[in-house]
């Protein structure tokens, strides 16, 4: 299982491409270079999965200006995803490749799989440019993630990426101070 520190070893997955309105292969190292938020989620047609990748699309193009790609993976099949996002008008929005996994691949590799179930936990992983782990969040099928939260945290990867020594805060927005590494900080906080 992939680990925060960690380098994502490459893989390839199917993929529905909503820009092309094709199937086509992905792998993650054609986004080497570029930030990577891969949102893992049970199943197509379902009940919070929609909402949480309309709203992923919804702010897309915020991802985008701060250099990063948006992948989605379950572990319907590509042809699942573009009947989802010909029939649902949420899925409708995404412009994000939709990767399939059906035999479970990428998520056992990232230790999202549910095996009894054969789906994904609701899980998010942020990989930098350099293909590295920098953040994973993975819980209940039954709580929705929040797309402002992980742009958040995605611009908060970045600052500590380019600015080393300093570190974000609690709920750190970009503007707001930081802290510099420091032994002069330690029990004055």
């Amino acid at each position: 299982m992939v680990k925060v520190g960690e380098i994502v070893p490459d893989f390839e997955a199917d993929a529905y491409l909503p820009e092309k309105d094709d199937i086509g292969k992905v792998r993650l190292s054609d986004y080497r270079g570029k930030w990577v938020v891969l949102a893992f989620y049970p199943a197509d047609f379902t009940f919070v999965c929609p909402t949480e990748l309309e709203e992923l699309a919804d702010y897309y193009e915020e991802f985008k200006k701060e250099g990063a790609e948006i992948l989605s993976v379950s572990t319907d099949t590509a042809y699942v995803h573009k009947a989802w996002h010909d029939t649902s008008p949420a899925i409708k929005k995404i412009r994000y490749p939709m990767l399939a996994d059906p035999a479970g691949k990428i998520s056992r590799l990232f230790g999202t799989y549910i095996e009894d179930e054969g789906v994904s936990w609701r899980a998010t992983f942020i990989i930098d440019p350099d293909g590295k782990v920098v953040h994973m969040e993975m819980h209940d099928l039954s709580i929705g993630r929040s797309a402002k939260e992980i742009l958040r945290r995605l611009k908060a990867s970045k600052y500590v990426r380019e600015h080393p020594g300093q570190v974000c805060p609690a709920s750190w927005e970009p503007g707001k101070e930081t802290l510099e590494v420091s032994l002069d900080l330690v029990g004055k906080i």
